[in-house]
């Protein structure tokens, strides 16, 4: 990078708000990164604006601009046309941007359409499919970093099975509610049953209790996304329409799991192609713990997934580690037990907890943060 370029935690340019504040006070674009913002009404800007080590991503432009960065030695990487997503976004998806059109069904939304490209594409070897794919994934990646920075992250871990109009969907509904009334920022793996529950409680925190019962029941009419996603998308933007102001959350879903659409009650949506990287990237963020709800095997691995850089202190000192339901993770599952084996006599022990009851959790975490510190 030239000696002129601007630092990295400041050289990047995701809106066409900032590209102007940009060139309005330093009057040079040397060494940032433009990322995904439309600058076909910025060419007096780009013409006469010294762009020397920068570099565009994605960023539509006239022919005319485009030849003369290029000329002063800029990187342009253009729009890939064609494609049903921006592969160097600047930011994280919203609720409204991956079901867009779902007046029209699930199946013409982003969301779907995403999905449908990626089937496409997955098993033909096509080493220019897997290049924006991953280029994609590292945006969302960046992206969610830049949304999280200096948050408090408790990640919500359960089924994607639950139900809506259950008793369990409910009690995480209410999990997810008091994290957020406790000041944590929620974080799921995006999609439905828990993880939606817990996004739902989230996006409740600013009303009243009665709203989350309210919300359930009316919700209930739509109890899973089969047979219809599109049903179940709809009752979700019904909720939302009727309480605007819910507050905020993030879920992290995949296309890898494409027949699981992601829940409308998370504000910030990171999606990946690369359910690895998810996955990863989900519990690496949790960095004020996790909670596990009941769950199958998906849930079971996010425990050890998790367990495991605790164990070896992989990511620092261990983080909380909360199970809610102690006939589950004793009993049907007895993951509980290998859980304290894997913990005793090392650092995450006293970062562990089993508890029968969702409004157990919170004070869990509370107290486990303590023994942290201590």
């Amino acid at each position: 990078m030239p000696a002129h370029a601007a630092h990295h935690e400041d050289s990047e340019i995701e809106t066409l708000e900032e590209f102007d504040a940009v060139v309005s006070a330093r009057g040079t674009l040397a060494g940032f990164r433009v990322q995904a913002v439309d600058l076909t009404d910025r060419t007096r800007e780009l013409l006469t604006t010294d762009t020397a080590g920068a570099v565009f991503l994605g960023c539509p432009m006239r022919e005319e601009a485009a030849a003369k960065v290029r000329a002063a030695g800029t990187l342009v990487f253009p729009p890939v046309p064609d494609l049903p997503f921006d592969p160097y976004r600047g930011h994280v998806y919203t609720p409204g941007e991956l079901f867009a059109s779902l007046d029209k069904g699930y199946e013409q939304t982003p969301d779907a359409l995403a999905y449908a490209w990626f089937q496409q594409t997955k098993a033909d070897g096509d080493i220019y499919a897997s290049m924006l794919r991953s280029v994609h994934d590292d945006s969302v990646s960046d992206a969610l970093d830049e949304l999280l920075r200096g948050t408090r992250v408790v990640g919500v871990m359960g089924g994607h099975a639950m139900a809506r109009g259950t008793e369990t969907y409910e009690g995480a509904a209410r999990l997810g509610r008091a994290l957020a009334r406790a000041g944590f920022t929620v974080a799921t793996g995006g999609g439905p049953g828990a993880m939606e529950a817990a996004n739902l409680g989230a996006y409740a925190a600013p009303y009243d209790d009665a709203m989350l019962q309210d919300a359930c029941q009316l919700l209930g009419k739509a109890p899973s996304f089969t047979p219809s996603i599109t049903e179940w998308a709809r009752s979700a933007f019904e909720v939302r329409e009727r309480w605007p102001k819910g507050n905020h959350s993030v879920g992290i879903p995949t296309w890898f799991y494409g027949h699981e659409p992601p829940n409308a009650f998370a504000s910030h949506i990171a999606k990946y192609f690369a359910n690895a990287t998810r996955e990863d990237g989900l519990l690496a963020r949790s960095n004020a713990g996790v909670v596990f709800l009941p769950g199958a095997a998906g849930t079971v691995q996010e425990v050890f997934d998790n367990a495991t850089p605790n164990y070896y202190e992989s990511r620092g000192e261990p983080t909380p580690m909360v199970l809610v339901d102690r006939v589950h993770w004793t009993e049907r599952l007895p993951v509980w037990p290998l859980l304290q084996s894997l913990a005793r006599n090392r650092s995450m022990e006293p970062r562990i907890a089993l508890v029968d009851r969702v409004e157990e959790a919170p004070e869990a975490l509370v107290r486990l943060a303590q023994a942290s510190v201590g």
